[in-house]
């Protein structure tokens, strides 16, 4: 996913970093994490984005976002983020994070091919399928481009710069 804004350099947040180590321990023992689970961690992940980005920041955020409404909090927040007053006693629209979802779209053996050769992460390869069971890929009217996992890394990377041209 990456996030946009007109100023400033591009700043990396792998989202597996912001996990609580409840989330992790849970994955280590082979226990898909569930929307109860989830979504505190995509609230901070809001809360960070937001912040960043309100100060001018690009971001690129890799987080697997797997449902939209996963999505959605990244973009406003648990509850559409409380509305920003603007002094005046009117409040103005909720505080949201523009956002460009880059979905990397891949097969189940690629990908779990891949997941084998991971060495020290806290999510165990045994996992991958409730993660693809859990997949609703981005649509309409979400902003997002696709893009196949078989493409060599620089294909990926000038698909993603033309896009944000």
């Amino acid at each position: 996913m990456w996030l946009l804004k007109p100023s400033g350099g591009w700043k990396f947040y792998d989202a597996d970093d912001y996990h609580p180590e409840e989330n992790r321990t849970k994955m280590g023992k082979g226990i898909p994490l569930n929307d109860q689970d989830r979504i505190p961690w995509l609230c901070n992940l809001h809360d960070i984005l937001l912040r960043d980005v309100a100060s001018g920041q690009h971001v690129v955020l890799a987080c697997s976002g797997l449902k939209k409404m996963y999505r959605d909090i990244l973009i406003r927040g648990k509850d559409g983020t409380p509305l920003k007053s603007d002094g005046t006693g009117k409040d103005k629209q909720p505080a949201e994070v523009k956002l460009l979802v880059v979905h990397l779209n891949g097969s189940f053996e690629v990908i779990s091919g891949r997941l084998l050769k991971r060495k020290g992460h806290f999510m165990p390869p045994e996992l991958l399928q409730s993660q693809f069971d859990t997949l609703e890929p981005p649509s309409a009217p979400e902003n997002f481009i696709q893009i196949s996992v078989d493409k060599n890394l620089s294909e990926i990377i000038a698909t993603i710069v033309d896009t944000l041209r």
